[in-house]
């Protein structure tokens, strides 16, 4: 085992840590403010929406998305309960569904988004200088994902 983390270390580790959180309950609270549904919501609607005609196993969706995994099942009942997601045998599997966004979940996107963006200029890009930004994509790029 290697030698314990340094505290620089450790402070930028917890930085990271509350900034994601502070972060997230910001574009939260903007979302329910603005009367829309979750982040959650966004983030399975927009990597399916990449996939329009296609779609994505429960599986696939679970890799791509960006915010906690666990529940997934039960979040794609809710998006498809609201009309915004079908489920569709999978042709390669009879086990297994494709989900597919409807048009209803692609208007949704789009009605979240404006939203989404003005939390993340408000409270992220509007901290940061653009070689801030440039710097600390560069730096977390170097993070495996």
């Amino acid at each position: 085992m290697k030698n314990k983390a340094s505290k620089d270390t450790i402070q930028a580790w917890i930085h990271l840590h509350r900034a994601q959180q502070v972060l997230l309950e910001k574009v939260e609270s903007a979302l329910k403010q603005a009367k829309q549904p979750p982040l959650s919501w966004y983030d399975t609607l927009f990597e399916l929406s990449k996939e329009k005609k296609s779609g994505l196993r429960q599986y696939e969706i679970s890799q791509k998305v960006l915010l906690n995994k666990h529940n997934l099942s039960r979040l794609l009942d809710r998006l498809e309960k609201q009309n915004l997601v079908k489920r569709h045998e999978c042709s390669e599997d009879g086990r297994g569904n494709t989900i597919i966004i409807t048009d209803t979940g692609i208007e949704t996107l789009k009605q979240m988004w404006p939203v989404y963006n003005q939390a993340i200029e408000q409270h992220f890009a509007a901290q940061l200088t653009p070689n801030d930004i440039e710097g600390l994509s560069e730096i977390l790029s170097k993070i495996p994902s």
